[in-house]
């Protein structure tokens, strides 16, 4: 420890709250997120926002506030209400630029006041929720617990450096990265990591780093716990994450049919939800179609969300997800490993195709020669 070092006192755990980060504007998705909030992207049929919020709701936090952007926080007020249906109650916090995510958590204050919070990155999957690490957080009452885990490309993210069960050293997206130990979107905080934020300067990308914030507390002498997350953990923020999180979330489900199967078959852990109506099709799991989907002469396979009011006809898609109102027909290939947005329509036209995969945006039309 330094010699002029703060030393934070132990203090009486509070009632939590939580702090949930929607502000992004989802560049590697697009151009999905050009007409829609990147945590409004669903996985098996859920927004990625939802997951974090009923995360907050299990782990027994009922205010939850959620950091929007002037841009689409309209879409995320519809979609989330004032967070009853989800567990919880929510307020909104309006950032008006993307400066960092220290930035956003001083944006906060206001809302967060001198309570212990937890902070999630609103496109961000963690397996198993985080109510264990919830309860270790209020029963050690460290001044902050941040999460870890091993990546392939720790040059990407936030990197921590450990002395055992010490943090030492925190960098945002290091060329030379000393660890693999990349940080989850997840952290837990006492107050007294606001003016940790207060103190530190813009990085050179001109945003408060949370990892500058948190290296503040470690060199004043604040008692900084690592835990490093054995289970799967998902940054949704480009396409291919998105399907790895469609698949991991559709690893997890069980059988349910409230739809009418017409001359079809299931096979494996399918959901097909009410309203939903499959004649002459074949779907297996694990897949999810959602309600008013319309399945005819059409085959979807593993690891297939089908969102909302889409009709797949005399086609076949596997490890994809079709959000709301989109429309596969006539393809004599197999589309897969695809994202469509809202309201895509993508058809067949004369020549003979060999394979497909599409990123597709909202309101879009497609034909395939």
């Amino acid at each position: 420890m330094r010699a002029d070092a703060t030393v934070y006192a132990p203090r009486a755990m509070q009632t939590l709250k939580g702090l949930i980060l929607s502000g992004g504007r989802g560049t590697r998705l697009r151009p999905i997120t050009y007409m829609s909030a990147k945590q409004l992207v669903p996985v098996a049929n859920k927004p990625v926002l939802f997951y974090g919020i009923e995360a907050m709701a299990q782990a027994g936090i009922e205010e939850v506030g959620i950091i929007i952007a002037p841009e689409t926080g309209s879409e995320i007020r519809a979609a989330v209400g004032d967070g009853s249906a989800l567990g919880t109650r929510v307020t909104y916090i309006v950032q008006d630029e993307p400066a960092g995510l220290a930035h956003a958590m001083l944006t906060a204050e206001g809302f967060l006041g001198d309570s212990p919070f937890v902070m999630y990155l609103g496109d961000n999957l963690l397996q198993g929720g985080i109510a264990e690490l919830v309860d270790a957080f209020r029963s050690g009452e460290p001044d902050a617990l941040i999460l870890l885990t091993p990546v392939p490309d720790p040059q990407n993210y936030g990197v921590a450096e450990l002395d055992g069960d010490r943090v030492v050293r925190l960098r945002e997206k290091p060329p030379d990265p000393a660890t693999d130990l990349a940080l989850v979107g997840v952290y837990m905080f006492n107050p007294v990591v606001h003016d940790a934020a207060k103190a530190i300067e813009p990085s050179g990308r001109g945003e408060l780093e949370i990892t500058d914030a948190i290296q503040r507390l470690v060199d004043t002498g604040a008692r900084v716990e690592p835990h490093v997350v054995r289970g799967w953990w998902k940054d949704t923020g480009r396409v291919e994450d998105m399907l790895e999180a469609n698949r991991l979330i559709l690893d997890t489900i069980e059988t349910r049919v409230d739809g009418e199967l017409r001359e079809s078959h299931i096979g494996g852990r399918v959901i097909v939800e009410k309203d939903a109506v499959l004649e002459r099709s074949t779907v297996r799991g694990p897949a999810i179609i959602g309600a008013r989907a319309r399945l005819t002469d059409a085959y979807v396979g593993p690891y297939t969300a089908v969102g909302e009011d889409c009709e797949v006809t005399g086609a076949e898609v596997e490890h994809s997800i079709l959000l709301t109102g989109s429309r596969v027909a006539d393809l004599h290939g197999r589309m897969e490993s695809s994202l469509l947005g809202k309201n895509v329509t993508i058809t067949r036209e004369d020549r003979q195709p060999r394979a497909y995969r599409f990123i597709v945006g909202d309101n879009s039309d497609i034909g395939i020669p």
